[in-house]
C-alpha cells in the first residue's frame, strides 16, 4: 500500500502540476454570470459558456480581478464600449490559470480586450433590429408624420437630470417668443430598471395620446456605460410601434442605441432635441408668415380688380338703365296694344252673349208663364171639385154635431143630436144606436169563427 498524503498536500501538487502544465497567460471567451465587487475593490466573476443551440451550461469557471487591476481594468472597458461591466455581457479576457490549496480552481483575470465586447454588443443590436425588420415593425415610428408645431411635448427623462433642464430652459428662452408646453413623465435613466421605468412612461403617454404632439427621451450626462439599459428587444418594439413620433437625445455624437435607431428622429443631446423643436415651429411659423404675406398680397391684388369691376359698372348702369327703360316702354305699349285687342274681342263675346241669354230668357220666361197658366188652370178645377155644395147638389150629404163634421160612428153615442145638411135644407135627428167598423169586425169575425 502506498503511503497516504493529505488533502493538502494533494492540493500542492495539483497546484504545482498546473503552474507548470500552465505557466502562461491565455485569452479566453467567456460570458459574465456574476460580478461582485467587495470593500476593498476586488472583482469576482464567475464565467460560464452555453452551448450556442441549446443555450445550456457545459463550462462553468471563478475568476477574480484584484483591485489593482480592476481599478484600471472597468474605466478603461466601460469607456471604450459604452457597456457596463456587470452579469450578461461576454468578454474577452487575459487570465491566468491558478489552484489554490483551500479555494481551488480559479482564473485571474489580468487585463480585457474591449473589442470582442463590443463585437457582440453590435451583434446584439444588429438581431434586435433583425426581429424588429422581420416582425414589419422597424420603421413604423419613422413613418409617422410629425406634426409642423410639435409644441405640446411628453417628456421622458430624469427630474433630477441636468439635461432635463437644459431641454426646458432652451424651450422657455428661444429667441424667436416660441411657445411650448413640456410635461415630464419621470423615469430611470440608467442601471438596470431603465427599460421597465421608460415602458411604464410610454403606458402613461398613451393613455391621452391626443394630449400630445411628440415624445421626447433625453439623458443628460452620465457615463456611456449608462447606455446599455436603451439596447433592449422590449424598448425598442414599443418605441418602434408607438403611436406617437418620438426624438431621443440619450446618447454622444459616436454612440447610437437601438432606441435611436427606430426612433421617428434622433439627436445627439436633450439641447439639440430643443433646438431640433424650436427649428421646427420656427419653419412653420416662417412658412405661415410667407402664406400670410401671400394671401395679403392676393386680397389685394383681388380687391383692385373688383373695385375696376365695379367702377365699369357703375359707368354702364346709367346706359343699361336707359336701354332698359327703352325696352320696358316697348314692352308696355305692346302690351296695351294686346290689351285693347284682348278687351274688344272680350266685349264683343259678352255682347253677343248677352244677346243670346236675352233671347233664351224671352222664350224661357214665356215658358213658365205657360206652365204656371196651367197648373192654376189645374189648381182651380180642383178647388171647384172640393166645393161641398157641388157635392151636396150630386146627392151626397154632410153629417154635423156640435158644428163638426163627423166621419167616424164611434165618436158617437145614443142620444147624441145631428144635423144632416142636403142641398136644400137640414134635417136634424137622434142616435138610438151606434154600429162602428170596429163592431162590424167584431160581429164579421164570430161569424167567421161561427162558420
Amino acid at each position: 500500500m502506498q503511503h497516504p498524503i493529505s488533502l493538502y498536500e494533494l492540493n500542492n501538487l495539483v497546484r504545482q502540476t498546473l503552474t507548470r502544465a500552465w505557466p502562461d497567460e491565455y485569452w479566453v471567451q467567456a460570458e459574465l454570470s456574476d460580478v461582485r465587487v467587495n470593500p476593498a475593490g476586488h472583482c469576482y466573476v464567475e464565467f460560464v459558456q452555453k452551448d450556442a443551440r441549446s443555450h445550456a451550461l457545459i463550462a462553468k469557471a471563478r475568476g477574480t480581478v484584484w483591485s489593482n487591476v480592476f481599478r484600471l481594468l472597468r474605466p478603461y472597458f466601460e469607456r471604450e464600449t459604452g457597456q457596463t461591466f456587470a452579469a450578461g455581457i461576454k468578454v474577452l479576457v487575459l487570465v491566468r490559470v491558478e489552484f489554490h490549496e483551500l479555494y481551488g480552481y480559479s482564473l485571474t483575470v489580468v487585463d480585457i480586450d474591449p473589442s470582442y465586447t463590443m463585437g457582440d454588443m453590435v451583434r446584439r443590436r444588429r438581431e434586435i433590429l433583425r426581429m424588429l425588420e422581420e416582425e414589419g415593425v422597424l420603421t413604423l415610428n419613422r413613418e409617422l408624420s410629425l406634426s409642423p408645431v410639435p409644441q405640446r411635448i411628453a417628456v421622458i427623462s430624469s427630474e433630477t437630470a441636468a439635461g432635463y433642464g437644459d431641454f426646458c430652459n432652451q424651450l422657455a428662452t428661444n429667441p424667436y417668443g416660441l411657445q411650448f408646453f413640456p410635461t415630464l413623465f419621470p423615469a430611470i435613466m440608467q442601471g438596470d430598471k431603465v427599460e421597465a421605468s421608460v415602458l411604464d412612461a410610454l403606458s402613461s403617454i398613451q393613455d391621452a395620446q391626443q394630449e400630445w404632439d411628440a415624445v421626447v427621451i433625453i439623458r443628460g450626462g452620465g457615463a456611456v456605460s449608462d447606455l446599455s439599459g436603451f439596447d433592449t428587444y422590449l424598448l425598442a418594439a414599443a418605441c418602434a410601434q408607438f403611436p406617437i413620433p418620438i426624438i431621443t437625445g440619450i446618447g454622444h455624437e459616436r454612440d447610437d442605441t437601438v432606441l435611436d435607431l427606430v426612433a421617428h428622429t434622433r439627436v445627439k443631446t436633450p439641447t439639440a432635441a430643443a433646438e431640433f423643436l424650436i427649428n421646427r415651429v420656427h419653419e412653420a411659423a416662417l412658412k405661415l408668415e410667407d402664406k400670410a404675406g401671400f394671401i395679403e398680397e392676393y386680397v389685394r391684388r383681388r380687391m383692385q380688380e373688383e373695385t375696376h369691376r365695379l367702377d365699369e359698372m357703375a359707368r354702364r348702369i346709367p346706359a343699361a338703365l336707359a336701354l332698359r327703360r327703352l325696352r320696358e316702354e316697348h314692352r308696355v305699349e305692346q302690351m296695351q296694344q294686346r290689351s285693347q285687342t284682348v278687351v274688344g274681342k272680350l266685349l264683343q263675346q259678352s255682347a253677343h252673349q248677352l244677346q243670346l241669354l236675352e233671347q233664351r230668357s224671352e222664350v224661357a220666361a214665356v215658358a213658365l208663364v205657360q206652365n204656371a197658366r196651367h197648373h192654376l188652370q189645374l189648381m182651380e178645377q180642383r178647388v171647384a171639385g172640393c166645393d161641398y155644395q157641388r157635392l151636396l147638389a150630386r146627392g151626397f150629404s154632410l153629417t154635423l154635431k156640435d158644428g163638426r163634421a163627423m166621419t167616424d160612428a164611434s165618436s158617437l153615442k145614443p142620444g147624441d143630436t145631428l144635423v144632416t145638411r142636403l142641398e136644400k135644407g137640414e134635417v136634424y135627428s137622434q142616435v138610438i144606436n151606434v154600429k162602428s167598423d170596429k163592431t162590424k169586425k167584431r160581429r164579421y169575425g164570430k161569424e167567421e169563427n161561427d162558420l
